[in-house]
């Protein structure tokens, strides 16, 4: 909504996915700028499992290793929801392209959990490949998977 000056300050609704009014050039470049961010974060988290790996292998001899093909995922919602809901909002790869994330209908912190579930639909997403093209079709450059958690990633 835009008040008699024309400038936004309301928080609009659209329906089940409400969305904060952002300022001019909130949104250039972001579909680009996440691509390059989420191989930054890819590899990142892989460095982590792969030293966690390595250390719950030789400290348990090898007896860990049945237990530790979910570690990838278990490492991926802590790094996604401490690092997006902590003090930077966002990512070490968003941070490197100047991205934030925030909440949708407020615009600001998003809290841990929900930080968390974004990272895990994210996850999700990829086995079916089509749903993130809708951010093609959305005029905020929304994911599902953003939509779902109640996010909004902008330029900072």
């Amino acid at each position: 909504m835009t008040d008699v000056n024309g400038t936004r300050q309301t928080v609009a609704a659209q329906g089940m996915f409400p969305r904060v009014a952002l300022p001019q050039g909130a949104l250039d470049g972001v579909r680009t700028r996440r691509i390059f961010a989420v191989m930054v974060d890819f590899l990142v988290v892989a460095m982590i499992v792969s030293a966690l790996w390595v250390v719950l292998t030789v400290a348990t001899l090898g007896l860990a290793l049945l237990l530790l093909p979910p570690l990838f995922p278990i490492v991926a919602f802590f790094y996604n929801g401490l690092s997006v809901s902590g003090a930077n909002m966002g990512t070490p790869g968003m941070r490197l392209f100047d991205l934030s994330v925030r909440t949708a209908d407020t615009g600001g912190r998003v809290p841990f959990i929900n930080a968390a579930v974004h990272g895990v639909l994210f996850y999700v997403s990829w086995m079916f490949p089509f749903v993130l093209l809708i951010s093609l079709f959305t005029s905020d450059k929304r994911c599902l998977h953003d939509m779902f958690s109640g996010v909004i990633v902008t330029r900072r």
